[in-house]
C-alpha cells in the first residue's frame, strides 16, 4: 500500500528554467547560457562536494555554481547583482500542472525531499502556491549528503515513519530516479520530453549550433543508463492521481 508520496523540488515540482528572466536581465545575450550552465554545475559541485567529503549546503553550492558560471563566460557582476541573480533560486515558478496534481492526491503523506537547504526552501515552497499542499518539507541537509547518497533518502522514513516500499517518489532529474530506485523505493519518472522528441530536436538543431537549453535536456531531462529504471513514466503531474490508485 502507498503511504506517501514524495518529490524532488528542483526541476520536478519547481522549474528551474525560470530563472532564465533574470540571468538575461542580469546579462542580456546570456541569459540562456548562464540559466543552464549555472544548473549543471550546481548539481556537478553537489556530487563534487559529496565525493570529496567536503559538504556544503546547497546554498553555498548554488552560489559557488553561480561563480564559476560568470567566470567561465567572462561575466563581471557587482556583488549586489551577483546576489539578486541567486536569489532567483529562491523564487522558482511551480510547473503549472503542481497545484491541482497534488490537491489530487487525498489521503497518503505529500512530502519534499530535496537537496536545497531550510534556508532555500523555506522561501521557494513557503512563497508558492504550494504551500498548503505539502506536508513536510525535508532537506538532505540533516545528513550532510546530497542525493543520490543513500543516506539522504533514509530521511523519509525518519521523518514520515514509511518504508521505502511504501513511498512513490517522483522526480524529472535521473541520477534522483536512479538513486531513489536503488534506494528501494517505487519511482514515478516526469518524462515531460519523450526521448523521441528530444532527439528530433537535435537533430533539427545540429545543422547549426545546438542550443544550450537543448544541450542541457540531453544531459538532465533523460533516464540514466544505470541499470535503474523507474517504475512508471508519465508526462507530466497530473498523471499522478491514477498512480496513488493502480499502486
Amino acid at each position: 500500500m502507498i503511504k506517501a508520496f514524495v518529490f524532488d523540488a528542483y526541476g520536478t515540482l519547481f522549474d528551474v528554467q525560470s530563472v532564465a528572466d533574470v540571468t538575461e536581465q542580469a546579462f542580456p545575450g546570456h541569459g540562456e547560457i548562464i540559466t543552464q550552465i549555472w544548473r549543471m554545475k550546481q548539481l556537478e559541485y553537489s556530487w563534487l562536494r559529496s565525493l570529496m567529503g567536503d559538504y556544503r549546503d546547497f546554498w553555498t553550492v548554488t552560489r559557488e555554481a553561480l561563480t564559476y558560471t560568470l567566470g567561465v563566460l567572462g561575466l563581471s557582476p557587482t556583488a549586489t547583482l551577483f546576489d539578486d541573480i541567486a536569489e532567483a533560486y529562491n523564487r522558482l515558478a511551480p510547473y503549472p500542472d503542481a497545484v491541482a496534481a497534488l490537491g489530487g492526491l487525498s489521503g497518503v503523506h505529500r512530502a519534499i525531499l530535496s537537496n536545497g537547504s531550510p534556508q532555500m526552501l523555506d522561501p521557494l515552497v513557503g512563497g508558492s502556491a504550494l504551500r498548503d499542499l505539502i506536508e513536510t518539507t525535508i532537506s538532505v541537509d540533516e545528513k550532510r549528503a546530497f542525493k543520490p547518497d543513500p543516506r539522504a533518502y533514509e530521511l523519509v522514513e525518519e521523518r514520515l515513519g514509511v518504508k521505502p516500499h511504501e513511498v512513490i517518489f517522483v522526480s524529472s532529474n535521473g541520477f534522483d530516479i536512479a538513486g531513489a530506485k536503488r534506494f528501494g523505493f517505487r519511482v514515478a519518472r516526469i518524462a515531460r520530453l519523450p526521448q523521441a522528441a528530444l532527439a528530433q530536436e537535435v537533430a533539427e538543431e545540429m545543422t547549426g549550433a545546438l542550443r544550450p537549453v537543448t544541450f542541457y535536456k540531453a544531459l538532465r531531462t533523460q533516464e540514466e543508463a544505470l541499470g535503474y529504471a523507474p517504475d512508471f513514466t508519465v508526462s507530466s503531474l497530473a498523471d499522478l492521481s491514477r498512480l496513488a490508485v493502480a499502486a
